[in-house]
């Protein structure tokens, strides 16, 4: 547990980079399944959300720690009454958390103001290592971290089963987006149980139809328990949403308004 909590005290911002230098360096030296031009243009665009994330994060932070604290002291979700190995609690309260997220997803695809800021994520139409980043601030902090701090109440899984939860997501997030081939078999072996990156780039399809299902994040056997599975050959996906197939709707400051902007989705009443 010790070397755990090393782990886990190193700066998140200084693996998030580390992974970022990783995969983008691998994206640059391998065969990719598909080419783009003006990469290094369409990563700076991503790494703008990054930076405006940090900035904002620190209050949000000190508030979110502070929420959980209290939650702790007052012993407040189902964990504080159950009697089992504090290990084990800590690994199905990152199970617990992706539980939450999954849900939380799935709602932001269904609920139209939400939508309006989740659909920033979906509209990369190059879709690479740097997506990961592709997120607007307010859904991070206040539609994702809201969902954390429910999950924890409810659940009393705390702090240290979520710095875990986010230290194995970000590795999967730079997986599941990055924009290199992974073998067939991943799917179906590991794919049982985790979100290989094949499947997660099916929910990048501009199909409805498949843009609305593989919700999941760490275990894709949420989208399977749920019914949101589905699968599509990496080679027929066409990432992106079709509203945003416009240079200038790619770039930074375009995005980051875009949610306070009626923008009719492509296929859908949805706005």
């Amino acid at each position: 547990m010790e070397m755990l909590n090393q782990i886990l005290n190193i700066d998140s911002n200084y693996i998030i980079i580390g992974l970022f230098v990783f995969f983008f360096t691998l994206e640059q030296i391998s065969v990719t399944p598909f080419k783009f031009d003006k990469r290094l243009k369409h990563s700076l665009h991503n790494l703008m959300f990054q930076v405006v994330l940090v900035a904002a994060n620190f209050l949000f932070a000190i508030f979110l720690v502070f929420v959980m604290d209290w939650l702790s002291e007052n012993r407040i979700g189902l964990f504080y009454y159950v009697d089992i190995p504090y290990v084990a609690k800590l690994f199905i309260g990152v199970a617990l958390y992706d539980f939450t997220s999954y849900w939380v997803h799935r709602l932001t695809h269904k609920v139209p103001v939400l939508w309006r800021l989740h659909r920033v994520h979906h509209s990369d139409s190059s879709m690479d290592s740097s997506t990961s980043f592709r997120f607007h601030p307010i859904e991070t902090l206040f539609v994702f971290g809201i969902g954390d701090i429910i999950s924890s109440a409810v659940f009393g899984t705390g702090l240290l089963a979520l710095t875990l939860y986010y230290f194995i997501l970000n590795l999967f997030l730079f997986l599941e987006h990055s924009n290199l081939k992974f073998p067939a078999w991943l799917d179906s072996t590991l794919g049982w149980i985790f979100v290989t990156p094949n499947q997660h780039k099916v929910h990048h399809e501009q199909n409805q139809f498949y843009t609305d299902s593989n919700f999941a994040d760490i275990f894709i056997f949420w989208d399977r328990i749920f019914g949101t599975y589905k699968y599509l050959p990496v080679e027929k996906i066409n990432y992106g949403l079709k509203e945003f197939d416009d240079d200038k709707k790619q770039t930074f400051w375009y995005l980051i308004k875009s949610p306070f902007i009626n923008i009719k989705r492509v296929g859908s009443d949805n706005l």
